[in-house]
């Protein structure tokens, strides 16, 4: 039997199916012991789950990783936020027990995160889901889902992959990881690449379809489940799993390596991160530099404004950490698709195209005149920051933006205190309005980054998270290639450096292209960073430019991916 669902993690996993299905969490039969009692179990039970999340966040950064811990640690923030206490504590107030309340609320805010339009908050739902379930536990004293004691070989088939299930794992007993809900950016995903465990997402009726001891095969490339296979495809996907792991290893002499094509010519290769957590990761995986840096992190699980010293810590941590090589760093980029209550943003009926990013800082100066002026001392030691704007789409933006800069700079030179006063300012180009004027702004920055992910979306007009479209979603779409072709160019003629943090950087078939088109700077995701600078060193400039002439002769993406499709296989 094959199932199909999402490709969360690569590579290919065997083994036999253990079932995690959740324990019964009933609490119709407690009964309300008083206002205060009930107050009173409430706190004991919220105090515990902290103090095991604190352990298991400190466990998870011994073992996994500062970026899965946090993970936790977000949980921590989100369960102790006053507004969230008291609204379990009027429920105990009008009569619920501690698990009524706690559960009323915790479904209230799931929904709400689960409703939004931001992926990355979507994903909040389940961080929620999760302390529902935990505290509970500890309320009714049951024992919560772990993996940590799996048998070697295990398939793990769980509705969702928690991250507090994955505390004390041991990756070598757990072959893969399928789940019934999750996509490629939600917590399963990140802590099954993190930990290197092939992982298939989001199978519908996993639960009821697979059975303890199955034998499983789980093909994290494709996205695919393959329930009692027979012994010739077994045999088929024992060979690809060697192969795989093979090729794992020999990826591994391309880390210390410089990034260079088949010619010699050098390109940089950076990694897109969300937060400090991440810099090690990226140093770790062999980037020459940090080519995304979201600060988004800094503002949320948290009930007020960072201030300026918190934010320069988060900064110079980076720039430390990063000592000798760029770090690019992105200017808050939030917007009503964000919940944030302390930024009293209301909710939009597009908020993608609404009140956000630029938009939102040029009109919140306080705001981003603090976030300058910490980027600003924060690049003063190593002088390795660059800053970027999101989502501009005229020339006037980025005016204002060096208006606002150049104050912040006067303003940090009268108080005396140290900052870069020759700090680059570019530009994420992710808008058809930036692709279209290209020129005009290549005037006004020193670098443009494209965003191909938005940018893909915009040009064709096309929602990538809605299903029913999203099979339309291509960055081969010619028009895409189009605006790619005159970004670049648009770029070399004023003399700036291009980059690309958009994932279209690492797509082994759009490579050759951005060769091609003189791509400079190439940033991806710390994970794709060596299997980016193989692919790069296997093109010289005379295939890529052919290839490229061909491609954009073709009308169609399908005709385009194809084209090039043959052209790797050639070329292998």
């Amino acid at each position: 039997m094959v199932l199909q669902g999402l490709a969360g993690s690569s590579g290919v996993g065997i083994g036999e199916i253990v079932c995690l299905r959740e324990r019964t969490l009933d609490f119709s039969q407690v009964k309300f012991s008083g206002e205060e009692a009930e107050k009173a179990r409430l706190r004991q039970a919220l105090e515990v789950f902290c103090q095991d999340t604190q352990k298991m966040a400190e466990e998870t950064q011994a073992h996994v990783g500062e970026k899965e811990a946090e993970i936790l640690s977000g949980q921590i923030t989100m369960v102790n936020d006053p507004f969230m206490i008291s609204q379990m504590e009027e429920g105990i107030q009008a009569g619920q027990t501690a698990e009524a309340a706690l559960d009323a609320v915790c479904r209230m805010y799931a929904e709400l995160f689960a409703g939004m339009e931001d992926e990355l908050m979507r994903q909040r739902a389940t961080d929620v889901g999760d302390i529902r379930t935990r505290v509970l536990s500890i309320l009714l004293g049951v024992r919560p889902l772990t993996i940590s004691s799996l048998p070697a070989g295990s398939v793990v088939a769980v509705h969702d992959l928690t991250p507090s299930m994955t505390v004390g794992i041991h990756p070598e007993n757990i072959a893969a990881i399928v789940t019934e809900a999750g996509g490629p950016t939600s917590h399963s995903a990140i802590l099954a690449r993190a930990l290197g465990i092939p992982a298939v997402l989001s199978v519908p009726g996993l639960l009821t379809q697979a059975q303890d001891g199955q034998t499983a095969i789980v093909d994290g490339n494709e996205g695919t489940l393959i329930l009692s296979p027979e012994k010739s495809l077994l045999e088929e996907y024992q060979q690809k799993r060697k192969a795989f792991l093979e090729q794992k290893a020999l990826l591994q002499i391309y880390k210390d390596r410089p990034t260079l094509d088949a010619d010699g010519k050098a390109y940089q290769l950076y990694a897109n991160i969300g937060g400090p957590a991440e810099a090690q990761a990226a140093l770790d995986a062999g980037a020459e530099g940090i080519g995304l840096f979201r600060t988004e992190f800094l503002f949320m699980d948290r009930d007020s404004l960072p201030t300026e010293e918190e934010q320069l810590v988060a900064y110079q941590k980076v720039s430390q950490m990063m000592a000798g090589k760029e770090v690019i760093i992105r200017t808050l980029d939030i917007g009503g698709d964000k919940a944030i209550p302390y930024l009293g943003l209301e909710k939009e009926e597009n908020p993608f195209l609404g009140y956000r990013a630029i938009r939102y800082c040029l009109d919140q100066r306080e705001i981003f005149k603090t976030q300058l002026r910490a980027l600003l001392r924060a690049g003063a030691d190593q002088r390795n920051l660059k800053i970027m704007l999101p989502l501009v789409t005229s020339v006037e933006e980025v005016r204002e933006a060096k208006k606002l800069l150049a104050q912040c700079q006067e303003e940090l030179k009268d108080q005396g205190l140290p900052y870069d006063s020759q700090i680059s300012l570019g530009i994420m180009v992710e808008t058809p309005a930036a692709a279209l004027t290209a020129d005009l702004l290549a005037k006004e920055v020193d670098f443009f980054s494209i965003g191909t992910n938005d940018l893909t979306q915009y040009i064709i007009a096309v929602d990538r998270g809605n299903g029913k479209v999203s099979s339309l979603y291509t960055s081969f779409h010619p028009a895409v290639l189009q605006a790619l072709k005159g970004i670049i160019e648009a770029a070399k003629n004023a003399h700036i450096p291009v980059g690309m943090c958009g994932e279209a950087a690492s797509d082994t078939q759009m490579i050759p292209l951005l060769l091609a088109l003189g791509l400079d700077e190439f940033s991806v995701s710390p994970s794709l960073l060596l299997s980016t600078r193989r692919e790069i060193s296997r093109w010289d400039s005379a295939q890529a430019q052919d290839l490229t002439q061909r491609a954009f002769q073709q009308t169609s993406p399908a005709a385009i991916q194809e084209l090039l499709a043959q052209g790797r296989e050639k070329h292998s």
